[in-house]
C-alpha cells in the first residue's frame, strides 16, 4: 500500500507456529508499514505480494486513494485508469481464504462488511456459496437481506442457519447447568460424574492407601445427591430494541429465548419494537424464521414495548420484564419510567439490560438508566448465559 500500511490485519496474516524467520520478519514488516519500508526490508516474495494485493484491495479504500487521485465505485472499488483488470469481490474472498489464516479471514470479512460496506460480501451469490458462515456475516445478512432477492436470500439462510446452531450449541449448556437442582449434603446412591465427591470419597477409601506407589484404592465412591427445584410458573418477557444499532442483541435475544422456550416452569415471549411493537412469541421455538423476518432499524418507543409487557403480565410476583435497548428513548421517557415504576411496585421483576452478547460490552444512555433505576428496574449488562443464571434462580425459589 502507498503511503500507509495494512495495518493488524497484516501483521495477523503471516508466520508459522513456531514464529518467522529473518526473511519472514521482513516481509510481515513491509506488509504492515506498507510499500515505503521496501527500500528497508527488500522487495516481496511471490506468496507476500499476494497477501499484499489482496490487503491493499480491501485497504487501499483510505484517505490515501483521494491523495493518489483514485476514483472510488459506490462500494469503494476503484474505477478508471489503464490498470489491471477489476478484481470482484468474489475473486477477492477466495484470494484472503488461500492466503491467509482463519482468524485473519475473519478479521478481513468484517473489516470488508463493516468498516467498508461491500455488501457484495453478502449479497452476491457466487460470494455466499463460497463464505464461512461467521457472526459478522450474519449481522451483514440481517442488515442487507432487504436487499436481496429471493434466490439470494435462500443462500444467506444458510449463514443464518450455522451461526444460529452454533451460538445455541454452546449456549444450551450454561442453561442446563443453571436450570439443574443445587448439589445436596446428603449422599447419593446414583453415580454420576457431575456429582462425585471428592473428598467423602477419600475420608472413606484412607484405610486403603498404598504409601509405596502413593495411591488411594477407591472402593466405594461417594456421590452427592440434588435437591429438584420446586417449579412454579413463571413468566419471562423479553423486550428487545430492534435498531440498528442492536443487531448483536438481537440475535443472541432471539437464540436465548429459543433455548429457554421449552424449560418447565417458564412461559418465554420475545417482543420486538423500535417505534411499533411486534410480538414474535409465536416464532421463538424457530430462531432462524424469526431472525430472517426481523426488520432491524428504525426510531426507538422504549415506553410503548414496556406497557404492551405490562398488559401481558398475569402474575406480577412471577414475572420477569427484560428490556434489552441502548436506552436511547425517542418516545416518552416520563411514561416509560412511570409504567416501570407500576410494574415493580405490583411485584414484577424489571431487567434493564444494556446488552446482550457473549461480551455485554454496554452503551448506553446512562442518565436514562438511572432513571430506571430509581425506579426500581435491575440495570446494567449481562451475556445470554447470566440472565438465565438470573431467571433460574428466580424460578426456583
Amino acid at each position: 500500500m502507498t503511503g500507509t500500511g495494512h495495518g493488524a490485519a497484516a501483521g495477523a496474516g503471516t508466520g508459522g507456529a513456531v514464529g518467522p524467520t529473518a526473511d519472514e520478519g521482513l516481509e510481515r514488516w513491509r506488509l504492515i508499514l506498507g510499500a515505503p519500508a521496501e527500500r528497508a526490508t527488500g522487495p516481496l516474495g511471490r506468496d507476500a505480494a499476494a497477501r499484499d494485493a489482496a490487503l491493499e484491495w480491501l485497504y487501499g479504500r483510505d484517505a490515501d486513494l483521494e491523495r493518489r487521485g483514485v476514483r472510488s465505485g459506490p462500494s469503494g472499488t476503484r474505477t478508471g485508469g489503464d490498470g489491471p483488470s477489476r478484481v470482484t469481490a468474489v475473486d477477492w474472498l477466495d484470494d484472503v481464504h488461500r492466503l491467509f489464516p482463519k482468524e485473519t479471514v475473519e478479521r478481513l470479512e468484517r473489516d470488508a462488511v463493516e468498516r467498508y460496506g461491500i455488501d457484495e460480501i453478502v449479497t452476491d451469490p457466487d460470494v455466499l456459496a463460497r463464505v464461512e458462515p461467521s457472526a459478522t456475516l450474519l449481522r451483514a445478512v440481517l442488515r442487507t437481506k432487504h436487499l436481496m432477492n429471493p434466490e439470494v436470500l435462500a443462500m444467506a439462510r444458510r449463514i443464518v442457519e450455522a451461526v444460529v446452531r452454533d451460538l445455541m450449541d454452546r449456549l444450551r449448556p450454561e442453561l442446563r447447568r443453571a436450570f439443574t437442582g443445587a448439589r445436596s449434603r446428603r449422599p447419593s446412591r446414583l453415580p454420576s460424574a457431575r456429582d462425585f465427591d471428592f473428598r467423602a470419597t477419600i475420608r472413606a477409601n484412607l484405610a486403603h492407601y498404598l504409601p509405596e506407589q502413593r495411591r488411594v484404592l477407591i472402593e466405594r465412591p461417594h456421590f452427592h445427591s440434588r435437591t429438584r427445584r420446586h417449579l412454579e410458573q413463571w413468566q419471562l418477557i423479553l423486550l428487545v430494541d430492534q435498531s440498528g444499532s442492536m443487531v448483536d442483541s438481537v440475535i443472541h435475544s432471539a437464540v436465548t429465548a429459543a433455548c429457554l422456550w421449552s424449560l418447565p416452569g417458564l412461559r418465554t415471549h420475545l417482543i420486538a419494537f423500535d417505534t411499533a411493537v411486534v410480538d414474535l412469541t409465536s416464532e421463538v421455538a424457530d430462531p432462524v424464521e424469526l431472525l430472517m423476518g426481523v426488520q432491524l432499524g428504525g426510531g426507538t418507543d422504549i415506553a410503548r414495548a414496556v406497557d404492551h409487557a405490562a398488559a401481558l403480565v398475569d402474575n406480577p410476583r412471577r414475572s420477569i420484564v427484560a428490556v434489552v435497548s441502548d436506552f436511547y428513548e425517542g418516545g416518552d421517557p416520563y411514561r416509560l419510567v412511570r409504567t416501570v415504576r407500576g410494574l415493580v411496585a405490583q411485584g414484577t421483576t424489571v431487567l434493564a439490560l444494556a446488552a446482550l452478547d457473549e461480551e455485554a460490552d454496554p452503551v448506553y444512555d446512562r442518565e436514562l438508566a438511572g432513571r430506571l433505576a430509581e425506579a426500581g428496574a435491575h440495570v446494567g449488562a449481562m451475556t445470554p448465559g447470566r440472565l438465565a443464571e438470573f431467571v433460574a434462580e428466580k424460578v426456583g425459589r
